[in-house]
């Protein structure tokens, strides 16, 4: 049972009773005669008459809850959210209609509907709006997606400024340095890939037909590759600002990196719970069985050499030749699984990281450490990046922080930015020689400006 008391005075103007289960919505009539309708979990829609309120008669049409009440003009969905106008004369309404609604409000408090801004997006569940502010001159929805549409309240015929960005960890960075500005491309698990410049922010979501997860990508300017935790690798083309028709590969079991040669990114090598798998295309080249866990790879920009990091802190280095790899080398330093491998800009050098917390540069020519004791990190390296001029290294580990080495001086004189991304850092990248962005556990990607000691 509901009591109705008046808000001046605090007496008694009515009992509401009638339903069997919980009450969803109700709605009142605030002119002459006055009513109130209550719908429930019961089906039944319960009509009142007053003051004092009494039960007039009940209708039992639906056959499932009823959520909402509504007129003419009025959503179809249930209201979320609503906002009044600064100057309290008008209602702003969202709803999971997908629309949001402006209302004209009379001195005898009724509303007509004066606009109705639809939202921009694609029509799915993620568009319903669930938020809403009216805010000084600006109309403000959110969208169940986390989309943010920002509308003119002296012109709501002009297209909304759209802000969006994930909603679940992001867990791979790709930077695109050919563009100007800079273009950044981020990938969450939950298969969505965000675009990014340098100096605006939020340029658009790369739309794809298929929402596959995503546990990691790398990018040219003309392609994405990304595996997920199926059995697929994806070759997309990059058609503008949007994804083009996806090629898929099934390359038989689940991938665990990728890695694409840059000059010739046709060729890719895919790193599994055994081995290694050559692509070139959607063609496999093969699928060569290596004798050991792998946990990393990385390929060479030129397609000549690839190296394979183990879950036994090895790393082998291979040269590639045509479809088959021959070993050349097997490097020891590490203390724990391999978690990340990069060759520098210029291909002289190449670093790697693992999940006991150290990194380590290495000379390519020589196979010789060229920086050692990078052991700042407390906690499980996962991401690691080279500058463009090939003068530092940055990590990203799980303890949140990313740390930057100059390789020409001990790791002891190291920059490190702490809480980088709170939950743990998963990707890091250099935007140029003094910008490195990072994204994480947070969902948030940041740009971070470095100021020498």
């Amino acid at each position: 049972m509901t009591v109705l008391n008046r808000w001046d005075s605090g007496s008694n103007v009515g009992e509401f009773d009638g339903h069997s289960r919980r009450v969803l919505s109700c709605a009142f009539k605030p002119t002459r005669p006055f009513r109130i309708v209550s719908v429930g979990e019961d089906f039944l829609v319960n009509f009142y008459e007053g003051p004092p309120f009494k039960f007039k008669q009940s209708h039992r049409d639906h056959t499932n809850f009823v959520n909402c009440l509504s007129s003419e003009d009025a959503h179809t969905g249930s209201i979320y959210a609503v906002s009044w106008s600064p100057d309290s004369k008008q209602v702003l309404t969202v709803s999971a209609d997908k629309t949001a609604k402006i209302w004209n409000i009379s001195e005898d408090f009724n509303g007509t509907v004066a606009k109705t801004l639809p939202c921009p997006g694609s029509g799915g569940v993620e568009d319903m709006l669930v938020g809403c502010l009216w805010q000084n001159d600006y109309v403000v929805t959110v969208s169940l997606g986390g989309t943010i549409y920002l509308y003119s309240a002296s012109d709501l015929d002009k297209e909304p400024t759209i802000l969006c960005g994930h909603m679940k960890n992001v867990n791979s960075l790709v930077v695109l340095k050919s563009s100007r500005p800079e273009t950044i491309l981020s990938s969450s698990y939950d298969g969505l890939i965000f675009k990014w410049l340098r100096g605006s922010g939020y340029s658009g979501k790369m739309e794809r037909k298929d929402k596959n997860q995503i546990r990691c990508i790398a990018a040219v300017d003309e392609e994405i590759m990304s595996s997920g935790f199926d059995n697929m690798v994806w070759r997309i083309p990059l058609t503008g600002d949007q994804c083009g028709e996806a090629n898929v590969v099934d390359i038989g079991t689940q991938p665990k990196d990728l890695s694409l040669s840059i000059n010739n990114h046709e060729l890719a090598l895919i790193a599994i719970e055994e081995g290694v798998v050559l692509l070139r295309g959607t063609q496999i080249l093969s699928t060569i069985k290596l004798g050991f866990i792998v946990s990393a790879c990385s390929m060479a920009p030129d397609g000549t050499e690839a190296i394979v990091g183990g879950q036994d802190g090895k790393l082998h280095i291979y040269s590639v030749n045509g479809d088959s790899l021959t070993e050349e080398a097997v490097l020891e330093k590490h203390r724990g699984a391999i978690t990340v491998i990069h060759y520098s800009p210029d291909v002289s050098m190449f670093a790697s990281a693992d999940a006991n917390r150290e990194a380590v540069v290495w000379d390519r020519v020589t196979r010789e450490v060229k920086l050692k004791n990078m052991l700042y990190h407390t906690s499980r390296i996962n991401s690691l990046a080279w500058s463009p001029d090939n003068t530092m290294v940055a990590t990203g580990s799980l303890d949140t922080c990313v740390i930057l080495y100059d390789i020409s001086k001990p790791a002891s004189s190291r920059i490190t930015i702490k809480g980088a991304n709170l939950g743990g850092v998963f990707a890091v990248a250099f935007v140029d020689e003094n910008t490195v962005v990072s994204s994480g556990e947070d969902a948030c990607i940041r740009l971070w400006q470095i100021t020498p000691p």
